[in-house]
């Protein structure tokens, strides 16, 4: 089977609440159905939901108190690595209503960057979620054009 798009990405968080607050008030993903792990999350969605469908971002909590579960499931890590997107860069997204994410971008007090890219057409917002991994939003460059 050849390897097809993204399916999901996951973070794992110390502060569940800031990330669910920035992917549901920032980037307009919606909480959703998340199997019963034996650790705290949430499973965030963008969009329709159907059977085949495993949410866009997952939040993986660490709990303090009870790390077992986690650990069992997904395996250790050193709570110093929980912050940026270590070698992976950023996450990216096609997007569409740059004019609204501005304002909420603005309404949440979230730094962003643009730029246009030469040749592409694409208008590019990039920004840090609570635990600063990067996401690129990508938009027609004409919405851009057309908020100037």
């Amino acid at each position: 089977m050849p390897i097809g798009k993204l399916d999901h990405y996951s973070i794992r968080t110390l502060d569940i609440e800031a990330s669910r607050r920035f992917y549901t008030e920032v980037m307009g993903f919606e909480v959703g159905f998340r199997p019963a792990f034996d650790f705290p999350g949430l499973w965030l969605y963008n969009g329709a939901r159907h059977p085949e469908s495993y949410g866009v971002v997952h939040i993986i909590g660490v709990d303090l108190a009870n790390p077992e579960g986690l650990k069992a499931y997904l395996g250790d890590r050193d709570l110093s690595t929980l912050n940026g997107t270590g070698t992976v860069d950023h996450m990216a997204f096609a997007a569409t209503g740059l004019a609204d994410m501005r304002e909420r971008l603005e309404r949440a007090a979230v730094p962003y960057r643009e730029r246009t890219v030469p040749d592409l057409n694409i208008h590019q917002v990039f920004l840090e979620d609570p635990s600063q991994v990067t996401i690129e939003l990508n938009y027609p460059a004409h919405e851009a054009q057309q908020a100037a």
